[in-house]
Parts: C-alpha cells; sequence; structure tokens
C-alpha cells in the first residue's frame, strides 16, 4: 500500500522524472512544478498534472515556496519530494510544508538546520569522536582571522558556515592570499557576522561517502560507499561504487563514523555522510539528508530505489533489508566487494575554449551558444534545443535524463544533462563498458564534455583507480587530450516575486486556474 495519495515534485529535470518514475509504480498520483522557460519539459509531461510556478530564474519558481505549496494544496498534493538541490535542504520549506498538512519527503526542520551548519555539525562529529579538520570558527575579525589561520594551517579554505555543493568555497594557498581575501568586504563581512568559517585545506585527497537509512525508531544502517574524488571546481563528475583501492580497515571506520554521525544528527531519510581521506587519516566535511545526484550507482549495485526508501522513511515506516547482489543490510553497512561495480559519469553542457581548472578565475563569463546572447553578469540568456539525440543502451547500462530531440536547455539552472550509470561484474569490464557507453552518445546542438570525460576514463591514474581530487588538475597540466571546456554556474536571474497565473494540464487538458 503506498503510504501517500499523490506527490508534488518540487524540482525539475532528470530528479524529477526519476522522482515520478517511483511515484508511478507505486500508484502514487504526480504534480509537476516548472517555470516559464520549462513549459514543454519532459518531467511536466511525465506528471498527471502540473503547475506553473513563476517565471524562468531559480528564485521566482523552483525555489518560490509560496507557489509551490500553494500548487500542491490546490491540486491536492499529501506530500511534496524536493529531489536534489533548490529546497531539498532547507528547513523552512520543510517546516511550512507540515504547517499545511504536507508530508515532507526527507527528515525533519530541526535535523535539516542542524545538518546545514557545517560548524554544528563539526562539533557533532567531535562529540562522536570522528575526526575532523583543524578549523576556526567566528564571529572573526581580520585581525583574528589573520591570528588563527596560523593555528589552522595553510593552505587553507574559507567555507560557508551553511550550504553545500562545494559553491562558495574560496582558497588561500598562504598568508598572503588570505590577506588579498580579507580585502574583499563581502569576505570580510561573512567571517565577521560568523557566515564562514576557515578551514586547513587538504590537498589532493580522495572524497569517499557513505550511503546511510534511517528510521524513525533510530535504527541507522549504511548501505554503501562511493568515491566521488573526480570533480572540477570542488563539483563531482564521475562518481563509482565499491571506492577502488580502499582498504576494509578503512571501510570498515567510515562506515562506523558515518552511522554514529547519522545517529547523532538526528534525522530519519536516505542520507549520504562525506569524508575525505588521504593515506590513512580521515576527515568528516558534511552530511546531506537527502537524495543525491550519484544515489544510482549504489542503487545498481544494491537492487534497492533510494526514493522508495526515502518515501517509506518520510511516512513512517521502519526499515527493510535491503535487496539483491550481495548486500547484508547490516546496522554497520553492507560489504559491495562481491556485488560487481558501478560507475557514473555526468554529461553536463559545456563551452569549449575556455581553462577547466584556473583557480583564480573560477566562473569566467560563458561563451554563448548558437541563438544565445550573454546577459547580465555573463549570465547565458537565449534558447538552445537538443538536435539529434543518440542514448546508449546495452547490458548493464543505465542513463538517467530529461532529454528529448528538439527540447530547449535552458540557461537558468544547473548544466546537468544525463547521467550514464554502468554495472560489471568487475571493476575493468566497468570501465570498458562505459567507455562503450560514452561512445554511443550523441547530444546535438548543445555543447558537453563528453571529451573530457572520455580523456579522464581514458587516463592512466584513473583505469589503475589511483587518484584523488587534483586528478583533472593534473592531466590538464601534463596536457590532457580532448577538448577544455567550462560549464556556467547555475543561474538566478535578480527579479521580484510576483504573483502569476496558475496554468494546470491534466492529460493533454489545459485551464487556467
Amino acid at each position: 500500500m503506498s503510504p501517500f495519495g499523490t506527490m508534488l515534485v518540487a524540482n525539475r529535470g532528470e530528479i524529477a522524472l526519476r522522482v515520478m518514475r517511483t511515484c508511478q509504480e507505486k500508484g502514487i498520483g504526480t504534480v509537476a512544478v516548472y517555470s516559464r522557460a520549462d513549459e514543454g519539459s519532459l518531467h511536466v509531461q511525465q506528471a498527471d498534472r502540473a503547475c506553473c510556478v513563476g517565471e524562468a530564474g531559480a528564485r521566482d519558481s523552483y525555489m518560490n515556496v509560496a507557489n509551490i505549496v500553494c500548487a500542491a494544496l490546490e491540486l491536492g498534493a499529501d506530500a511534496v519530494h524536493p529531489g536534489y538541490g533548490f529546497l531539498a535542504e532547507d528547513a523552512r520549506f520543510a517546516e511550512i510544508c507540515s504547517a499545511h498538512g504536507l508530508s515532507f519527503i526527507g527528515p525533519s526542520a530541526d535535523a535539516l538546520l542542524l545538518a546545514g551548519d557545517k560548524c554544528r555539525m563539526r562539533k557533532v562529529a567531535v562529540g562522536c569522536g570522528v575526526p575532523v579538520l583543524p578549523a576556526a570558527s567566528g564571529p572573526l575579525s581580520r585581525p583574528e582571522a589573520l591570528r588563527k589561520a596560523r593555528d589552522v594551517g595553510y593552505p587553507l579554505v574559507l567555507k560557508p558556515r551553511c550550504g553545500g555543493g562545494g559553491r562558495g568555497i574560496r582558497l588561500a594557498a598562504d598568508e598572503d592570499g588570505l590577506r588579498g581575501l580579507l580585502e574583499e568586504r563581502e569576505v570580510r563581512a561573512s567571517l565577521e557576522s560568523g557566515r564562514s568559517f576557515l578551514e586547513h585545506c587538504l590537498e589532493r585527497p580522495r572524497h569517499i561517502e557513505v550511503q546511510v537509512l534511517a528510521d524513525r525508531e533510530g535504527d541507522t544502517r549504511a548501505i554503501g560507499l562511493r568515491d566521488c574524488s573526480v570533480q572540477r571546481r570542488r563539483q563531482k563528475m564521475i562518481e563509482e561504487a565499491p571506492p577502488p583501492r580502499l582498504d576494509r580497515a578503512m571501510e570498515g571506520r567510515l562506515v562506523d563514523d558515518a552511522v554514529c554521525l547519522s545517529r547523532a544528527s538526528g534525522f530519519s531519510t536516505a542520507g549520504t555522510v562525506e569524508f575525505l581521506v588521504k593515506g590513512d587519516d580521515y576527515f568528516f566535511i558534511e552530511l546531506n539528508p537527502r537524495i543525491q545526484v550519484e544515489h544510482t550507482v549504489t542503487e545498481v549495485l544494491t537492487g534497492l530505489d533510494l526514493v522508495w526508501e526515502q518515501i517509506r522513511l518520510a511516512s513512517g515506516s521502519a526499515l527493510e533489508r535491503p535487496g539483491r547482489r550481495g548486500a547484508t543490510g547490516a546496522a554497520t553497512g553492507s560489504r559491495e566487494r562481491d556485488c560487481g561495480h558501478a560507475i557514473q559519469a555526468r554529461i553536463s553542457a559545456e563551452h569549449p575554449g575556455l581553462s577547466i581548472c584556473n583557480s583564480q578565475h573560477p566562473s569566467p563569463p560563458p561563451l554563448p551558444p548558437a541563438g544565445g546572447k550573454v546577459g547580465m553578469g555573463g549570465v547565458l540568456r537565449g534558447r538552445t534545443e537538443v538536435g539529434e539525440l543518440r542514448l546508449p543502451g546495452g547490458p548493464g547500462v543505465r542513463v538517467d535524463t530529461h532529454l528529448r530531440q528538439g527540447c530547449p536547455v535552458p540557461h537558468f539552472y544547473d548544466p546537468l544533462l544525463a547521467k550514464v550509470i554502468v554495472w560489471a561484474p568487475n571493476r575493468a569490464e566497468a570501465l570498458i563498458r562505459l567507455r562503450r557507453a560514452l561512445g554511443e552518445t550523441h547530444i546535438g546542438g548543445v555543447e558537453t564534455n563528453l571529451p573530457m570525460l572520455e580523456a579522464l576514463l581514458g587516463s592512466a591514474a584513473f583505469e589503475e583507480g589511483c587518484y584523488h581530487t587534483g586528478l583533472l588538475e593534473e592531466l590538464e597540466e601534463g596536457g590532457c587530450p580532448g577538448e577544455k571546456a567550462h560549464s556556467p554556474a547555475a543561474m538566478d536571474l535578480p527579479g521580484a516575486h510576483a504573483a502569476i497565473e496558475c496554468r494546470v494540464l491534466e492529460k493533454g487538458k489545459a485551464q487556467w486556474a
């Protein structure tokens, strides 16, 4: 029996489709929300009903809490799934949903507030005996920041206290670098207000995360580990599981600490605990109490539907034992070594011709696509459409995408176009399968990062499983084959929140509400 009758999916793109597919399999009605820029999108067509909630800018649509909650109530939804990004970790949104009788598919507002505060989570980690990197939190005046930075140790990063996805992080290699950052008014203000803090920067570590599930009775289980070390500007590009060349002792310590942290944070949902690993040392960095972009890697190994697990847990159901391919579901986590190997590559809209590793200018104005134009602050505006579209298939290949031939690719949102996930009995065969799958992929009309992905997968370091977060920089320094590319940042156009007409689409019929 489904715990909910109708689910509003407060997101777009491939994750909105992913959530809707699970809902439809489980007999849950679906409501899509969309911006003016997404009116013809696949997630709108897939849903039972759909509602326009704002203009193209994310703040006017996918982050417009009032419009989304009104749409849920007007169209009879009894639950809201936030996906990832946008409002997925917004405690206020979760609280407002609850106040209006809507079940939020995620943890409580209190758990979201705790998990979203990196400084508070560091204290939780220390209380659990989990290692953290040296840091100094504020409020910090300029002299205090310079003084405490010496104790933290260079290189260091300036991190936002709240927020995730690697955004807003600034690097200072030495004291001169920090002094330069402190010349910026916004940096000083963020430290003086305590909105940012200083943390030691571990150079070229591995980025390992543990997938956990937790119910309201306190049962918490780790169901798998993933290696997410292949990154550009702290944005993940390739993820795989199980992590290559990670010894069982380290695996066990990460799993035990992930379970401990999850229990201490008090969340009940599907979540991810993230660590940096270097040699025999590891350090907790953050806890994400939501579905991850890379949840697919764990799904193909375990046979679990993690979106369904989220829905079940949000309804108050207890944890069930994980499914096939050898997952045991023990409280300390399952061994994946006998479950085969899975790798995911993220295909994103890119613009070749700009350096992808220029740390001095992390977000240069991107090049406009054909027919587009550069708008405010270098933000891409205009319309790009997908031309000829060929997606891979065959044994052990999964593609999660919202693309179809002729669909627009708005430049207001994250540039993720598709995720290609492969499974094989071992890592060597999985690599061969992923290379074959990417070779079959063609997305016409849009520049993508496919050449870069193919170059990464062909590198000796990746093939041998001996890589870290600095792999891309090393390949560029050594003359990485394939085109260099740059992806535009996620875009929010400024503008006032305005009341708009709400167009409701019901199975091909249109009416105005």
